[in-house]
């Protein structure tokens, strides 16, 4: 279910069509906010608004392409579903790659139109969360020290606790320590749950760990 703080932003410099499709979303029962221009939208819009946009393709200044590269860049980014008069195919081939949630014509079935809404809310609530998870589970590995990383390091490799103190220079009583806590920081029980922990928090690089 789409988050009750969650509305649809509708871009479009067509004041009528703005109006009809607000109304329409509105009647549907989604939390409407229009805006006649993407810069308008841009610069009135805070980066933790949650929902989606549609926007129409070809408007004056910022076009809906621009609006969509610029909202992949947010730390948040909210789907899009472009619903414009002119369109093209390699235009929608374009949007469809970089993300966009749909791409419809504005003579589209309103039953097209309201499927698209519900997927993009429904696809931002699931990005939210994972944004939430992956911040949680970095937040764990933050929290460890420079030593106990550098034992994480070995144990992802494979090293047994005597090869890892020989490379680090401390006792293996001392890597045992080190390791010990660094399982209870991350909340694991076993090398196996810990190679799934760094694969979800998205640590590998270049087949190497990558923490900061």
């Amino acid at each position: 279910m789409p988050s009750s703080l969650a509305t649809v932003f509708i871009v479009d410099d067509d004041p009528s069509f703005l109006t009809a499709v607000s109304r329409f979303l509105r009647a549907a029962g989604f939390d409407v906010k229009t805006f006649s221009s993407a810069t308008e939208f841009l610069t009135e819009t805070t980066p933790d608004a949650q929902g989606c946009v549609i926007a129409d393709l070809r408007m004056p200044g910022v076009s809906g392409l621009d609006l969509q590269n610029a909202l992949s860049k947010s730390p948040s980014p909210m789907p899009i579903v472009f619903l414009t008069g002119q369109g093209d195919i390699p235009t929608s081939v374009h949007a469809m790659r970089h993300g966009a949630e749909d791409f419809l014509t504005k003579r589209a079935p309103k039953k097209d139109l309201l499927n698209a809404v519900k997927r993009a809310l429904a696809r931002d609530v699931e990005a939210r969360e994972q944004r939430t998870r992956l911040r949680e589970l970095r937040a764990r590995f933050d929290a460890l020290t420079q030593r106990e990383r550098e034992v994480l390091a070995h144990v992802l490799q494979g090293k047994l606790n005597k090869q890892t103190a020989f490379d680090l220079a401390i006792t293996e009583r001392t890597v045992k320590v080190h390791r010990g806590t660094m399982m209870k920081k991350l909340r694991v029980q076993s090398v196996a749950e810990l190679t799934l922990l760094v694969q979800e928090a998205d640590l590998i690089k270049d087949g190497e760990l990558s923490l900061k």
